[in-house]
């Protein structure tokens, strides 16, 4: 069976842990190996998005004549207008893994070469089911990084002319006039590259472009669905693979009445008018033709389990050759030996303390709750060595008893610590656990 599908707007990868309960984000994230094996709790999704201020939570009283330690101070933090905006668009929640249809900066091989992603082109009729075959792909690929672009965002600006026409149904939205491949063309290459975009946001209903864009990055595996996705020659080179979505005119028909109804604002006799004057016209003039270019053609669409799978399982194979298990393939083949290190790079000196919280965090069997306990564990442990390598002056103190202490104080006045998202955002709990009243800011690097 299937697994659930959830949309939800994902909180801002910036809002710091709660003092009380368990901590709030999302550790798939933070280490994308893990899948989690249990359900997350209903608090998860409810996070505030930043800014935002932690809850103070009351500590229980202490018993006997030991005092209550003093409550943790209440944090806030901030985050830029730039990242907002990315974080807000929507992103695919399974059982199993979170998957971000945004995309992500480029991925790079273990030579340092960047790896073009593979590029998957839908097409089909008018509500032949492309955008559920997207979603299945995407759900049973499991891969965190998927972009998943429509046509529907490139359909051009209408005229006055235009918007009246369209406003009577007479409008062809359905050929290949009406969209623009220019931009289409030049988006969908800036993604190849692991660029970011701006992509447009159509209104169907007022017939013209939004004032906000939707912000989409390069990804392992870009997916492209749109009716005409086989037309235009330049789109059509881009595609690694060409998927036609085959399903029964009278089924498009249904579902294209309850779509244009329900979710567009058109009455029943303007969309059998559009569908009998210009939709079936144009599918079997425009659409129906490029089907001989399809690798794969999928009976029933969303129906067929059998062909997604097929393709899922082509994927997989694909990805591997390309490059995207880096991981594995550094940890069967480090590159960097035989390489000097650099003199600015220090590591933590290995003792069994290091080398037992390594065997916690590296063991496949190891549960979650003590997976995430060790793995801070020891980015607190490199917090505290990275301290170790500050500049130091000598400073001489006198003790309660009035002997006088000669030790050592940290020659700079003030510090300040920058996190890079989302990685950078492991490190930061620790480091104002050694560092009291730290300030914190925070990068997102943009491509």
């Amino acid at each position: 069976m299937a697994a659930r599908i959830n949309y939800f707007d994902p909180p801002s990868s910036a809002s710091s842990e709660s003092d009380c309960g368990e901590t709030q984000g999302d550790f798939s994230e933070v280490f994308p190996d893990l899948e989690g094996e249990e359900e997350r709790s209903g608090d998860f999704y409810n996070t505030p998005a930043s800014p935002i201020t932690v809850p103070y939570c009351p500590r229980p009283p202490s018993t006997g004549s030991q005092k209550s330690p003093r409550p943790r101070r209440q944090r806030t933090t901030s985050i830029n207008q730039s990242y907002k905006k990315t974080a807000t668009e929507s992103i695919i929640r399974t059982n199993h893994r979170t998957i971000y249809t945004a995309g992500r900066p480029p991925w790079y091989n273990s030579a340092g070469q960047q790896v073009e992603p593979f590029v998957i082109g839908i097409c089909g009729g008018s509500a032949s089911g492309k955008t559920t075959v997207a979603q299945k792909i995407i759900e049973y690929l499991g891969v965190p990084w998927v972009t998943l672009l429509s046509m529907d965002s490139f359909y051009k600006v209408l005229n006055e002319k235009q918007h009246e026409v369209a406003d009577r149904n007479e409008y062809n939205f359905d050929h290949p006039d009406a969209f623009d491949f220019e931009l289409l063309v030049e988006m969908l290459q800036r993604l190849k590259e692991g660029r970011k975009v701006e992509v447009p946001i159509y209104n169907f209903v007022t017939h013209s472009r939004e004032a906000r864009t939707k912000t989409m990055y390069g990804a392992n595996v870009i997916i492209f669905e749109g009716i005409l996705t086989f037309y235009n020659p330049k789109v059509l080179s881009m595609l690694d693979m060409k998927v036609f979505v085959d399903t029964d005119a009278d089924i498009r028909l249904c579902r294209r009445l309850k779509r244009d109804i329900e979710q567009r604002g058109r009455d029943l006799e303007g969309v059998l008018k559009q569908y009998t004057g210009m939709v079936q016209p144009s599918f079997n003039h425009y659409i129906a033709p490029t089907m001989a270019h399809a690798d794969i053609i999928i009976p029933r669409g969303g129906e067929n389990e059998v062909a997604i799978q097929l393709i899922v399982q082509h994927i997989h194979t694909q990805l591997q050759a390309r490059g995207f298990k880096l991981r594995e393939e550094l940890a069967q083949q480090p590159v960097h030996m035989g390489q000097p290190r650099p003199d600015t790079v220090r590591l933590l000196p290995t003792t069994p303390q290091i080398r037992g919280l390594h065997t916690f965090i590296r063991n496949k069997d190891t549960p979650r709750d003590e997976f995430i306990f060790y793995s801070k564990r020891l980015i607190r442990l490199v917090i505290e060595y990275t301290l170790s390598l500050m500049p130091f002056v000598e400073k001489t103190v006198e003790t309660p008893q009035g002997v006088f202490y000669h030790g050592k104080q940290m020659a700079a006045n003030k510090i300040c610590g920058v996190s890079i998202l989302r990685a950078g955002e492991t490190m930061e709990q620790a480091f104002q656990d050694v560092c009291k009243d730290i300030r914190i800011g925070k990068i997102l690097i943009q491509t």
